[in-house]
Formats: structure tokens, C-alpha cells, sequence
């Protein structure tokens, strides 16, 4: 559709990770990479009210830094405060919808001031994703 601006569906790696309890803290790197590869199909088929295609990004922090985007899922890493970028990215995207998966009530605060929805890490990880 011309003129219709595609939605972005930001996720909080950190939170959406640690809300499954897999293990994933012997490996964050290794856990990020598989929540990356998870996030694929949700660019086409769409997430949390959101119907396809979305613009997918993954912000990832402290031992995942430096995982790699792929198509469909563009990672960022962030230098600082994952927060800080999560943030930013919400606010930044004025003029189309913004989805932003944490279960951080602080974040989720954030980023509803920004104009954002928010929705749990089950949307797309863990029992419950589609």
C-alpha cells in the first residue's frame, strides 16, 4: 500500500530473554542469537496487533552485544542503557505505529509517553508465541 508507513515491533533482548528460564544466562550471546532467528517470521506475518510486514529490531546488550542483524531482524547493540535505545527508537517513530516488547514497567512507561504500545515477551517468545 502506498503511503502507509510500516510499523515497527522494537523487542528488549535482555527482557524478552530472561523471561523464559532455559538457561539462558549460560550463554547470552547464544540465547539472543536464537531469539533473533525466532523474530523472522513476525517481519512478514506481523505481532502483537500488528499486521505485516514490520520493521523488526532487537536491541541487545552487555555479553550480546555485537550479534549480527539478518533479514528480517535488524539487531542493534546498545553501548549504554539497552533502555536508553529502546527508548529512543520509540520515540523516533513518530508518524507510525510502534510496538515495544519488555515486561519493564519503567520501559513500558517510557514508551507509552513516547506514543508507543507495549506488549509482554510472550508475544513472541516463549509459550504463547505464535
Amino acid at each position: 500500500m502506498v503511503g502507509v508507513p510500516v510499523a515497527l515491533l522494537v523487542v528488549d533482548g535482555a527482557n524478552v530473554v530472561g523471561s523464559v528460564p532455559d538457561g539462558w544466562w549460560r550463554d547470552r550471546r547464544g540465547a539472543a542469537v536464537r531469539l533473533r532467528d525466532g523474530l523472522v517470521r513476525y517481519a512478514a506475518e506481523g505481532a502483537a496487533g500488528l499486521p505485516g510486514p514490520l520493521e523488526v529490531v532487537l536491541v541487545v546488550e552487555g555479553a550480546a552485544r555485537g550479534v549480527a542483524s539478518v533479514p528480517g531482524v535488524r539487531v542493534e547493540s546498545a553501548r549504554g542503557s539497552g533502555d536508553d535505545l529502546i527508548a529512543g527508537l520509540a520515540a523516533g517513530a513518530a508518524g507510525r505505529p510502534c510496538v515495544v516488547v519488555t515486561a519493564d514497567r519503567e520501559l513500558c512507561a517510557r514508551v507509552t509517553a513516547a506514543g508507543a504500545r507495549t506488549a509482554g515477551p510472550r508475544t513472541v517468545y516463549g509459550r504463547g508465541s505464535r
